[in-house]
């Protein structure tokens, strides 16, 4: 079975070839990513690219010599709802330049991702769409959310936090510490929220400073771990300060860049650290969970407002193998609906029957042919489904789902119900 892409290159008739990167493509490569984003060429910083280079995961489109499209994936383990992990195609670094568009360089380049990605077994791929758009033609769907919040901590008054986090204590790291100590805790958390994606050794690498993109400014964070009362790492805080002080009056920001915790208490400790650092009026969360319950644990819930312009979609999730997918998930009641999926890539087109146990386990089958099914979807808001990103109710209420039997979609989000919305507070 292949294991990365075949390195095997693929022209079309306009004379543009798809085909796998080697390493003396990189700068070459690098410039093209680097317009797509609309940056300057520049040398295509290969040194950087090479360090997260995958030999075979990295795809270009070749005008001549010059590339004018590229394409990476990686393996990612991504967390389901039950907090089971599932090996991912990690889709990023997606670009087509502007002189080369509409001609079907993207849906080349995907397709061929994709198909690599089932012979692999891979049941899911994932990506972060820069535009809604795009990706929905080819079998993705919006799986997490995530939104902007700023707390003004004057008005907040206290945070409520568990008894069983009393008694705690916070530990500053260096970068070096935070590069070290990090990586145990995060993939503690990372089982346990849904939607949450492994960090690699370059992520920490990059979050700590010791490598640096060259496009891309960088300030050292102040970090923070805290240490449940029995003295385990049970969460992090990683933060950044704007010190402003005009007249003499503090206006200053703390600005979150890193905060996950492996339970509720730890969560609700750190966010009490982050709301009495001296001389803070406001602290600046860009990226939290949708419902998550900040808020709540504040004396003056109304201290927490929206944060403006980082509210939105973020990780889109494509399903490869149903039975696979639906098998390690877990389910929030026992029953049985049957789904008529079109999938235009032929993945998972058909009908299919999922059945979930009281015991929470479940699996997707193929449905018998003259068995009615109770739903009809495209794959990709079967995608927003799978993760509990949305509900089948809502989803229905606007035409993206429509039932065919009375009472489908309740009983789909009985099954397929979370408590809490998927959350991916990592880009890839």
């Amino acid at each position: 079975m292949a294991t990365t892409l075949t390195t095997r290159g693929q022209t079309d008739s306009d004379g543009i070839e798809i085909r796998v990167v080697q390493e003396g493509d990189l700068a070459e490569w690098g410039r093209a990513l680097s317009s797509g984003f609309m940056e300057a060429k520049g040398d295509g910083s290969p040194d950087f690219i090479r360090e997260q280079f995958v030999p075979g995961r990295s795809l270009g489109a070749f005008d001549g010599a010059r590339c004018v499209g590229t394409f990476r994936s990686t393996v990612r383990e991504l967390t389901v709802p039950g907090g089971a992990s599932l090996t991912t195609d990690a889709i990023t670094n997606v670009t087509v330049s502007q002189t080369h568009r509409r001609r079907g360089l993207l849906t080349r380049m995907m397709t061929r991702d994709l198909a690599t990605a089932a012979e692999r077994g891979d049941s899911l791929a994932i990506l972060v769409a820069a535009e809604y758009r795009i990706y929905g033609r080819f079998g993705f769907g919006p799986a997490t959310q995530h939104k902007g919040v700023t707390v003004h901590s004057r008005l907040a008054g206290g945070v409520r936090v568990p008894a069983s986090a009393e008694g705690g204590s916070f530990e500053l790291q260096t970068m070096e510490e935070y590069r070290k100590n990090g990586p145990e805790l995060h993939e503690r958390f990372r089982r346990t929220q849904p939607g949450a994606i492994d960090r690699k050794a370059i992520n920490w690498r990059l979050r700590s400073g010791d490598l640096q993109n060259p496009d891309k400014s960088w300030k050292e964070p102040l970090v923070v771990i805290y240490r449940d009362p029995s003295g385990r790492p049970a969460g992090l805080l990683a933060y950044t300060v704007t010190d402003e002080w005009p007249n003499m009056i503090t206006r200053s920001a703390l600005k979150v860049r890193d905060h996950f915790a492996v339970d509720r208490a730890a969560a609700a400790a750190l966010w009490r650290y982050a709301l009495q650092v001296d001389w803070i009026e406001r602290v600046e969360i860009p990226n939290i969970a949708p419902d998550d319950p900040l808020p709540l644990l504040l004396d003056d819930p109304r201290a927490c407002v929206d944060g403006g312009d980082s509210s939105s979609d973020f990780v889109w999730l494509r399903i490869l193998d149903a039975p696979t997918a639906f098998a390690a998930r877990s389910y929030a009641a026992a029953g049985r609906v049957v789904l008529q999926v079109t999938d235009r890539l032929g993945y998972v087109d058909g009908r299919w029957a999922l059945e979930a146990a009281a015991d929470g386990t479940g699996r997707c089958t193929r449905a018998d042919d003259g068995e009615q099914a109770d739903l009809a979807l495209d794959v990709r808001e079967l995608g927003t489904l799978y993760t509990g990103n949305d509900s089948t109710a809502r989803l229905h209420a606007a035409g993206l789902v429509d039932e065919l039997r009375p009472g489908g979609a309740a009983r789909a989000d009985a099954l397929l119900r979370v408590d809490f919305r998927p959350w991916c507070p990592d880009g890839f």
